[in-house]
């Protein structure tokens, strides 16, 4: 037997849930605020004992830490975000479904948290949604870890001069081992979530892919989750766009039918990067010069995590033309910023750490979030790929995601490590 303490807390206001449990059971509980007694209860059945707001929540963070649950073929674990995608999923897999939410660390001193998939106003929004549906509902409390594995990579890659991209490593390689080994721990056949990506049979291969709706279509950001584990997941809304979504959580009744989007760096809090990572990331403003191609000084900065390549407003440099000047690269062995015109932004090559998932010669690379994919030849290399792409792409960072397509197939992806 072991005994788990789960506690919540809004203000003055205060709940504490402590359970004694033995396997997959409830033997002794202290619960306050619940709708019924826990003892006796699996815990998948207690997931799904709704209650007072804070009670609920502290009963969610308790069986977090050693929920298991018998396998029961054909259920579902669903990634509840609190938003109206997943819940639309959740609905989707109803009654044989149980919702499962991370919690992430957020900055405290960020300005709008409640925009973040993984504030507590997301985890309630999410519990709720599961207990209005008799369902059960758990969350995990991953906030060290997600700190170690997202937040310090970010910091450490601005540091170095990069331009990170944190939404792809934390769903690329931390967001689904994690969620898939709490499905596996809950007896569930497959893990469901709301995220717009669909899933392809391509050259022999089980394969991500682009979404129906390509305003919407997360590949991108899904472009390095490896494929191995794509047989236990499904991404059920990947075929339709986000206005059937909320049609079809409105006539579920859902009450996150109208919730705002969720923000990206979502550990931000609707914050600038900038002073986040003058706050959290020990980037100390640092003066430095800032140069044209020819090592003219045009000006200082007071820190190279402040600009990214492309970059136009803000620089603090003094043209010695008409052309206006953007942001081509930091220097940071140098902590030299380096400035020129937008034709000096042009890349015609990278390579990038990665992997290739079929051999290609050819495909269209993504190089950026908001961009069409480039038509580009691809090279194979000891640890991952090099890029020709046919036209020159502008604002190319490194740190940044190259995602390669074979038609909608995500067949390669990795993390850019060199411009030319």
């Amino acid at each position: 037997m072991i005994e788990v303490i789960g506690d919540s807390a809004r203000g003055d206001e205060f709940a504490l849930v402590r359970l004694t449990v033995d396997g997959d059971r409830i033997v002794e509980a202290h619960a306050p605020g619940l709708a019924r007694r826990l003892p006796g209860l699996r815990l998948i059945e207690a997931a799904a004992v709704p209650g007072e707001k804070l009670a609920a929540d502290a009963l969610a963070n308790a069986l977090g830490q050693c929920f298991v649950a018998e396998p029961r073929a054909g259920r579902a674990a669903v990634a509840m975000s609190g938003g109206v995608d997943s819940a639309v999923a959740l609905v989707r897999h109803t009654p044989n479904a149980i919702g499962v939410t991370l919690r992430l660390w957020l900055d405290p001193d960020g300005p709008d948290t409640e925009r973040a998939c993984c504030s507590p106003e997301a985890v309630i929004a999410a519990r709720e949604t599961c207990h209005a549906l008799g369902l059960p509902h758990v969350t995990l409390d991953l906030r060290s870890a997600f700190r170690a594995a997202v937040v310090g990579p970010f910091v450490d890659g601005y540091a170095r001069g990069e331009t990170p991209n944190p939404c792809s490593r934390c769903n690329g390689s931390f967001r689904f081992p994690e969620l898939l080994a709490f499905a596996r721990r809950a007896g569930a056949d497959s893990l469901v979530t709301g995220h717009y990506a669909r899933i392809a049979e391509h050259r022999g291969r089980r394969l991500l892919a682009r979404a129906a709706d390509e305003r919407k279509d997360q590949s991108y950001m899904l472009a390095t989750l490896d494929p191995a584990l794509l047989d236990r997941i499904a991404f059920p809304l990947g075929g339709q766009d986000k206005d059937a979504t909320r049609a079809e959580a409105a006539a579920a009744g859902l009450a996150v039918a109208g919730r705002r989007e969720s923000q990206e760096a979502c550990f931000l809090a609707g914050g600038d990067y900038r002073d986040f990572l003058a706050r959290h990331g020990g980037l100390d403003p640092e003066p430095g010069p800032i140069r044209d191609e020819l090592g003219r000084e045009l000006g200082r900065h007071d820190g190279l995590w402040r600009f990214t390549p492309g970059q136009r407003r803000g620089l603090g440099a003094t043209a010695t033309s008409a052309e206006p000047l953007y942001a081509l690269r930091a220097d940071a062995a140098t902590n030299t910023l380096v400035v020129g015109p937008r034709g000096s932004l042009a890349v015609t090559g990278l390579a990038a750490a990665g992997r290739l998932h079929v051999p290609i010669d050819r495909a269209d690379a993504k190089i950026r979030h908001r961009s069409p994919a480039a038509a580009s030849t691809v090279e194979p290399t000891d640890d991952g790929f090099r890029l020709r792409l046919d036209a020159p792409a502008y604002g190319v960072a490194t740190g940044q995601i190259a995602a390669l397509y074979e038609g909608d197939a995500v067949v390669g992806a990795g993390t850019i490590t060199e411009v030319v």
